[in-house]
């Protein structure tokens, strides 16, 4: 088979499954969870980290394997899966945005096992160094981008439309990871006894840049409606009727931030050196998805509760459940729990009991509440991809709403 026919066969097979009944009501859930309507909890596997388990790309060149590598994922979710994401009747190009962050070539020493990497501090003598740094300069590689929607319309663009997105904006909006890539962990938690004006400097840097790249991307016209079947925040899904349908700047747009790096910081020290940046930042955006895998239960008094256009909060697993349940009862905020990876993640067997109790746990302090369950941040499956459709079952049967 040529890669043309490939192309083709893998559009009608992903047409199929986005024409399904259930992606309809898939679908309609999801309006109505992030409008908070509290209809059922949302279930959703993000099988990117072990998506190599799941598919096996065939076709040569850059271009044509990641539109094959696209369909392919979209129809083993839907397969091998069974979540509540929705099979889109397009596909998706990425525009091409290239950059040298801040000015500065950060040298990144990835591990000779597994994926971790260690960053190069730039940043030794904050106050000394923060000269090096510069207003990023950013590019549209308007040439790549078009190169690959205009593949994708010739192979099959009479089966699915082409939709640009802008996947740069999923998870750039996240001030202490870039103070930490350019100054290190350590440097960071010094610096704000040794030198704090300068630490607050750099974060006025690091979010008058981000705000100058959204100025950059409207002007530009690369930023796209995100209120349907689009990705935002660790995990979820944007959904929603409240934010404009067409062209749009930023704030009519979801955004997703968080501070990851900061969990060992104390809810004073977090709010005098950074909430006042996030706060600054998020007003930049109409609806805001927070947190990844941090705990946010001890910023949320006096802090995040405070964020403006706050709709989902990440409750990772080692955030205090009961806390933030608490916290979010009469809040238009969604609980957008992350049940540990560890349930998928270690060992092939699947324990459906403990899945089961931890479900339950969370359904039983969340009365009252809008709720997602999230499973990600799982690395291999180990031989068992079974267990994911599995643990979908488990996950809805135990997560019905409690009132």
């Amino acid at each position: 088979m040529n890669p043309r026919e490939r192309l083709r066969e893998l559009a009608k097979k992903q047409l199929e499954r986005a024409n399904l009944p259930v992606m309809r009501e898939r679908e309609a859930a999801w309006y109505a969870h992030n409008a908070l309507e509290r209809v059922r909890p949302m279930v959703v596997v993000e099988e990117d980290t072990f998506l190599s388990e799941l598919i096996a790309p065939e076709l040569e060149g850059e271009q044509a394997r990641f539109l094959e590598a696209e369909m392919l994922q979209a129809i083993a979710a839907c397969d091998l899966i069974g979540d509540d994401k929705v099979v889109p009747a397009s596909i998706k190009i990425p525009v091409k945005i290239d950059a040298t962050l801040f000015g500065v070539e950060v040298r990144r020493v990835h591990s000779s096992e597994g994926p971790g990497f260690h960053d190069e501090p730039v940043l030794i003598d904050l106050e000394a160094d923060l000269g090096k740094l510069s207003p990023t300069e950013f590019h549209y590689d308007r040439a790549w981008t078009e190169s690959l929607a205009n593949l994708a319309a010739d192979a099959f663009g009479d089966i699915l439309p082409v939709k640009l997105v802008n996947t740069y904006n999923y998870w750039h909006f996240t001030p202490t990871q870039h103070a930490v890539r350019l100054m290190g962990m350590e440097n960071l938690f010094l610096s704000m006894y040794d030198c704090p004006d300068a630490l607050k400097a750099l974060m006025r840097f690091l979010i008058d840049d981000f705000k100058r790249l959204l100025r950059w991307e409207e002007q530009n016209h690369l930023i796209f409606p995100n209120g349907g079947n689009d990705y935002m925040g660790s995990g979820s899904y944007c959904f929603n009727r409240e934010l404009p349908a067409e062209g749009c700047a930023s704030t009519g747009t979801w955004g997703h931030l968080n501070s990851q790096e900061t969990v060992s910081v104390s809810p004073e020290m977090f709010k005098r050196f950074f909430f006042e940046f996030y706060e600054e930042l998020a007003r930049e955006f109409g609806l805001v998805y927070y947190g990844c895998c941090e705990p946010v239960h001890a910023l949320w008094k006096d802090c995040l509760e405070h964020l403006p256009g706050l709709r989902k909060i990440s409750i990772s697993p080692w955030c205090d459940e009961a806390v933030m349940a608490r916290a979010l009862q009469g809040r238009r905020v969604i609980y957008s729990r992350k049940p540990s990876p560890a349930f998928l993640g270690v060992g092939a067997p699947l324990d459906e009991a403990a899945l089961a109790a931890s479900i339950q746990k969370t359904a039983e302090l969340t009365r009252g509440l809008e709720v997602e369950y999230i499973f990600r941040d799982v690395y291999t499956l180990s031989g068992n991809p079974a267990k994911l459709a599995r643990a979908v079952e488990i996950a809805r049967a135990c997560a019905e709403y409690r009132d």
